[in-house]
């Protein structure tokens, strides 16, 4: 049986450096089902270690939780790589850390903290999870196909840390999933050249914009996989707005 979902696929968490530290698991999943919202996902700065917190807390609201980063390429474009499979995951958050150098100073970028799914703070992330990883583009877009991941290019309508601001154009070795929109886009007209599904979202770093961008979507449930089909438009999935 297919339904609607209305998901907000690009959330922050309390872990990247630029996001508020009141975005804790708990008040995620609260603040996105007061949203109306069924499912969010997670894509925090070149780590996935919140990821597991907020799921668990969205289990106790039955909100679903896609599993995601924002991983920030050597060209320092933003792409949103998700993966069903937690494995998967973790496999291509090492192989990001593995990639990343610098240690964070929380006075210039903010504080990095892996929390629990009650919102307690566990520790503080070291790395330097703002800058970029010593990987192209099209090498992230690949290592996350490895690994069965969808990727979609990142708020292409921003003037910094998008693909159009820095590359200028989309290059089609990436083989993209989507392109995504950010809150303040407007229509959707100049960017439907590109040729590629577009999904809008919120790129939420504190609690009230979680929602204020979401694409609906008609799936069988909210997983990475349904989500997949949608953006290929098979087996009745598909973006309806």
């Amino acid at each position: 049986m297919l339904g609607k979902y209305r998901i907000d696929l690009h959330v922050h968490t309390c872990l990247s450096p630029c996001a508020d530290n009141g975005m804790v698991p708990p008040a995620i999943v609260r603040q996105a089902a007061r949203a109306g919202l069924q499912a969010i996902g997670i894509c925090d700065h070149n780590s996935a270690a919140n990821v597991a917190a907020v799921q668990s807390a969205g289990a106790g609201l039955g909100l679903a939780v896609l599993a995601g980063m924002e991983v920030t390429s050597r060209e320092e474009l933003h792409l949103l790589a998700f993966f069903e499979s937690a494995a998967e995951l973790e496999s291509f958050a090492a192989l990001i850390a593995a990639h990343l150098s610098g240690t964070n100073e929380p006075l210039l970028f903010g504080d990095q903290i892996v929390a629990n799914e009650r919102g307690e703070p566990l520790e503080l992330e070291e790395k330097l999870l703002a800058g970029a990883a010593d990987l192209g583009a099209a090498e992230l877009a690949e290592a996350a196909r490895r690994r069965h991941g969808l990727v979609i290019a990142a708020h292409i309508d921003r003037e910094a840390f998008s693909i159009l601001s820095q590359l200028g154009f989309i290059p089609p070795e990436l083989s993209l999933d989507a392109v995504e929109l950010s809150v303040h886009a407007g229509t959707e007209g100049p960017y439907r050249s590109h040729g590629y599904p577009i999904v809008r979202s919120s790129d939420a770093h504190f609690l009230e914009d979680i929602g204020r961008a979401s694409s609906l979507f008609r799936l069988a449930e909210p997983t990475v996989s349904e989500l997949g089909k949608a953006l290929r438009g098979v087996e009745g999935r598909r973006i309806l707005r």
